[in-house]
């Protein structure tokens, strides 16, 4: 390859971080390839945990931190985008990255790729061709497609989809969901770590629970997780809740639910789980509620029932685990009342998994460092042919 190559991974929140953990430790055991680890957006933010620590935990050396959120939970979408832009660029224009590796459909990943589009740097994108009617990320998603020479789709139907908008075929890899993979190699992690860390009850099942905003939605985020916690009280089942994400409305959805969880003391409220302990509780659980992509995307990969909430994730394949219903507290609680029942329950462990994957990350890298061989030709054709 002429040299080590430097590739730039950016990472701005704890889902995400751990979606990118093994592609990651490929990278740093690969003597041909160079790290450049950016963190930025809620990782840096003691709002949303500070989890940057998750990343220090694993040993992984930072290259920078860009801080996109100077007024923690209260920063403006467009002013945290406005800043992750200019970060960007700057630290690409100090060191340039031969390749940016960038993860879903957030607006850090926007703004990354929009500096790195900018500055003629090649993007690599994973979990492109996705569809999520309820949130601004749809389009965030299917602009980094746009400025992205190489596609990494999660599933089929998305691969299918990539091509559709014009990518071509040679630069689309179908690999399988890195939430598989952090499934398959994480093993088993003591369910006793996990009560110990959170105080839930281990002799009775709990719902684990993540409501993020809805940024198109007409329902505002704290009505939202209003009618998520009466729904929760009608079920009287003890929840495991972890933090919205750092779009806007998310510091309201979060202080909602701690109140929950102080009026209801079966409950647990937590900033971050890590990785190893959220996989944990979601193999624990009895089900999952909200609208995280976890419900889809990773629940089926252990068998586990989803209620999905709303439109965040509307589009996405579905599994045969998953429960879909609007925010109404009636509806979702009988969504959840329906996945718990051991009928549903055998259902959802039978049901085939649309996001299988093994090995994806060393896919990913090797599809990668065969791209670097080339010259990435920035000047893509629309392809119009057969998907």
């Amino acid at each position: 390859m002429g040299g080590k190559r430097l590739i730039s991974v950016v990472t701005g929140t704890r889902a995400e971080f751990g979606l990118l953990s093994p592609l990651i430790r490929d990278i740093l055991a690969d003597g041909e390839l160079e790290l450049q680890l950016v963190a930025t957006g809620a990782h840096l933010s003691a709002d949303f945990g500070e989890t940057v620590s998750e990343i220090e935990a694993h040993g992984f050396p930072l290259a920078a931190r860009i801080d996109i959120l100077p007024k923690g939970a209260a920063t403006p979408v467009f002013e945290a985008a406005s800043f992750a832009l200019e970060g960007f660029s700057q630290l690409w224009l100090r060191e340039r990255p031969d390749i940016v590796i960038l993860l879903g459909d957030r607006y850090e990943a926007f703004a990354a790729a929009l500096a790195a589009a900018l500055a003629s740097i090649p993007i690599a994108h994973i979990g492109g061709g996705d569809t999520t009617a309820g949130a601004k990320d749809e389009f965030f998603r299917h602009c980094i497609t746009k400025m992205s020479s190489l596609h990494f789709p999660i599933c089929r139907s998305s691969a299918k989809r990539l091509i559709s908008m014009g990518e071509a075929p040679s630069g689309v890899f179908l690999c399988g969901s890195l939430g598989s993979q952090n499934i398959e190699e994480y093993g088993e992690v003591p369910a006793s770590e996990l009560y110990e860390r959170t105080g839930l009850d281990p002799a009775k099942p709990f719902l684990l629970c993540t409501c993020h905003p809805e940024t198109l939605g007409e329902i505002s985020p704290l009505e939202c997780a209003r009618r998520l916690t009466a729904a929760l009280e009608k079920t009287a089942l003890p929840c495991l809740i972890t933090a919205a994400n750092a779009d806007e409305g998310g510091g309201d959805i979060n202080a909602a639910l701690e109140a929950y969880c102080e009026k209801n003391k079966g409950s647990v409220f937590v900033k971050s789980l890590g990785q190893r302990l959220y996989l944990c509780a979601l193999k624990n659980c009895a089900a999952v509620v909200g609208n995280s992509s976890s419900g889809v995307v990773e629940a089926p990969v252990l068998g586990k029932p989803a209620v999905n909430i709303g439109d965040r994730q509307r589009g996405r394949e579905a599994g045969g685990n998953l429960i879909n219903c609007p925010w109404d507290s009636e509806a979702i609680a009988a969504a959840v009342e329906l996945a718990v029942s051991e009928d549903f329950a055998k259902k959802a462990a039978e049901a085939p998994n649309p996001y299988e994957g093994r090995g994806v990350s060393r896919r990913i890298l090797a599809a990668v460092k065969a791209a670097l061989e080339k010259v990435i030709d920035l000047k893509k054709e629309f392809y119009e042919g057969e998907a």
